[in-house]
């Protein structure tokens, strides 16, 4: 993944991604295909599928997390491709808002293919992978979620919605869970797009 600090003939807001093939570095023509595979378009439970962006350009990533009932004293909190103390809030969240009991379960948490994210909008996937694993339900299939959470337990609006719902319509994602408020900025129409408020619709939504 190559960044632009200084760009004097465009934005440093772009990035480029590049892998290596039998004739040097090779462009990568769909980046969001090199973190997914054909498994993240059926359903499995601790598995969700979220869009980011990075610069100007939308990604889809794999959200994983398993949460296992803890054998030492202390419950494991881990967390990786995304910060710790962000893992420690939401499991809080979930656990006042939800009255879902994580505190006696070691919980772990990753973005899948090495990718560390620190935009907000990828709390609510990170919340329902962790809620789909604790219970073992999976989420619906070919159904991609973005949204943040803020402490009160409310989907709050992200920015670019409708470039990440556009991105998962090319990769055969068949609904989107977004912030209501965002709902209306949406131009896809090969796509269900389900708005919400809270995490407990979401909840209901995404593993109902």
């Amino acid at each position: 993944m190559l960044r632009a600090t200084k760009n004097r003939f465009g934005s440093v807001a772009e990035i480029g991604l590049f892998e290596m093939g039998p004739r040097g570095l090779e462009e990568v023509k769909n980046p969001s295909s090199l973190f997914l595979t054909s498994e993240n378009i059926t359903h499995r439970s601790g598995s969700v599928v979220s869009g980011v962006m990075e610069g100007n350009r939308p990604l889809l990533v794999e959200v994983q997390a398993l949460v296992t009932r803890a054998t030492y004293s202390a419950p494991q909190r881990v967390a990786s491709g995304i910060d710790s103390k962000k893992l420690a809030l939401l499991l809080a969240i979930l656990e006042k808002r939800l009255e879902m009991q994580v505190s006696a379960h070691d919980v772990f948490a990753s973005v899948a293919g090495g990718l560390r994210i620190a935009e907000p909008s990828l709390d609510l996937a990170i919340l329902i992978a962790i809620a789909s694993s604790l219970q073992n339900r999976p989420v619906r299939a070919r159904t991609m979620i973005v949204g943040e959470v803020g402490l009160s337990g409310e989907v709050r609006g992200i920015a670019q919605i409708d470039r990440r719902v556009s991105e998962a319509a090319k990769l055969g994602f068949t609904t989107v869970i977004v912030p209501e408020t965002n709902r209306a900025q949406v131009q896809e129409k090969s796509v269900e797009v389900i708005g919400v408020t809270d995490i407990q619709t979401a909840l209901d939504i995404s593993l109902g």
